[in-house]
């Protein structure tokens, strides 16, 4: 394993799913751990399962004040990692029925939230010549995922981002790279198939097995998987601006 010991890392959408896995595989390894999000009761919970070493801060990644509130909270903490997890699902249907709100709100917390973190801890790590920002996308986009268009077009977004990111900052130290999951097991998938289910008239079973089969393995990731891979990708010093996809080979 990695050894994070005195390193400072923040990460969004910290609360639960693949934000708290991260959280917990980074603490793990012996880094302060800084979780954020939008819902103290669950950003509580985690810091007090992970103890010393690991505390919350409220933040709305789509608010820029908000960010900013969090760039002031955080004026005394050398943070060297960040992990901009953080993103909503969006709508599941078709394109045409899609509302505005729906498709800006996606874009807000998915784009705008990762390029708003990125501009408030960025400048320091650049300053110190050190540093790592992953960021987390999806497969899906870089193969067909119907009536997702909202979701999946932000998450190519963030691909876009941080491979010209890297090239702003790699002169300076700072290492920037994507993390790509495919299907991750858990209630946001579940969701999903139950939404595609009522729009197909199919049943939930049936929109799984269909999902999952475009898998080489024929399975989803799991939450644990996704944690395991930012600290593989935090112990090799040689990579940046990379598109790493864990999804089980579900664009093999």
């Amino acid at each position: 394993m990695t050894d994070l010991t005195g390193r400072s890392a923040v990460v969004t959408g910290g609360g639960s799913g693949l934000g708290a896995a991260i959280a917990r595989s980074l603490h793990a390894c012996g880094a302060e751990v800084i979780v954020v999000g939008r819902d103290d009761s669950k950003l509580t919970d985690l810091v007090a399962t992970l103890g010393l070493g690991a505390r919350w801060v409220r933040c709305d990644v789509s608010d820029p004040a908000s960010v900013d509130a969090l760039r002031h909270e955080l004026r005394d903490t050398e943070v060297s990692i960040l992990v901009n997890n953080a993103g909503i699902a969006g709508p599941v249907a078709a394109l045409s029925d899609i509302s505005v709100d729906d498709w800006d709100e996606v874009f807000a917390v998915n784009v705008r939230g990762t390029f708003l973190l990125c501009r408030a801890l960025l400048p320091l790590m650049v300053e110190r010549g050190s540093g790592d920002v992953i960021n987390i996308a999806s497969v899906s986009g870089k193969r067909p995922l119907p009536h997702r268009t909202p979701y999946c077009a932000s998450k190519m977004a963030v691909i876009g981002l941080t491979s010209t990111l890297a090239f702003e900052v790699g002169p300076a130290g700072v290492r920037v790279n994507t993390l790509s999951p495919g299907p991750v097991a858990g209630p946001r998938m579940e969701r999903n198939f139950r939404l595609e289910a009522e729009r197909s008239g199919g049943t939930v079973e049936d929109a799984q097995q269909a999902f999952v089969s475009r898998s080489a393995l024929g399975r989803m990731v799991t939450e644990h998987e996704v944690g395991s891979a930012v600290i593989a990708m935090l112990g090799m010093p040689g990579m940046s601006g990379a598109d790493v996809d864990l999804s089980a080979g579900m664009i093999a």
